[in-house]
């Protein structure tokens, strides 16, 4: 499973298993902090598989990392990057096919925001386990329609539409719609 960050791929699989490695975690410590088995831990690894982005944060939180830190890249030496073209935001969302991409912009271990342009295709969601981490989170619907769950309510957002939420609450996104939907939302501090 290849993420994008810039124009270079980044490995998933490989980057998941150096550090665990580096933490001194076997598959099967990590499975079981996760809540996974060590077999779906080793296929991800190899990138027989792709974890869903709750799988991934699941995975992530037992080792501890967060997500940002996992897809950090180096903002350039010569002072912090101010804009970014299309093509430089980082793919922090494992994707393949009919999957959720969410691109990141600039390197959220240095602010206390972060950024996301997130593509749901139709039928794409973050998984069927609930995502939970701190902070709060924003959003608004630019295209297409998405369903958010926050802890137990459930409502269709639709272009224009916007979300605000304590992040701490369990959630979940998904396109039940027809169309690709395109979110440009918030997360603060960054620990998605």
């Amino acid at each position: 499973m290849r993420g994008q960050v810039g124009n270079a791929a980044v490995d998933i699989g490989e980057k998941l298993k150096s550090i665990r490695k580096q933490r001194g975690l076997s598959q099967r410590e990590l499975a079981a902090r996760a809540g996974l088995t060590n077999g779906t831990i080793s296929l991800i690894e190899q990138n027989r598989t792709s974890p869903s982005v709750a799988s991934l944060k699941s995975l992530l939180d037992a080792i501890p990392i967060s997500m940002a830190e996992f897809f950090s890249t180096l903002e350039e030496a010569d002072g912090p990057k101010v804009f970014y073209k299309s093509s430089e935001l980082i793919e922090i969302a494992p994707t393949s096919d009919g999957k959720v991409s969410l691109r990141q912009l600039g390197n959220a271990e240095h602010h206390a925001l972060q950024v996301l342009h997130e593509t749901y295709p139709p039928g794409a969601d973050t998984g069927p386990e609930w995502l939970v981490h701190d902070g709060e989170e924003a959003g608004i619907i630019v295209k297409g329609s998405i369903e958010v769950t926050v802890d137990g309510n459930a409502a269709i957002l639709k272009e224009g539409d916007g979300y605000l939420f304590d992040s701490r609450l369990p959630h979940r996104f998904r396109n039940t719609g027809d169309m690709v939907c395109e979110i440009v939302s918030a997360c603060t501090p960054p620990t998605f």
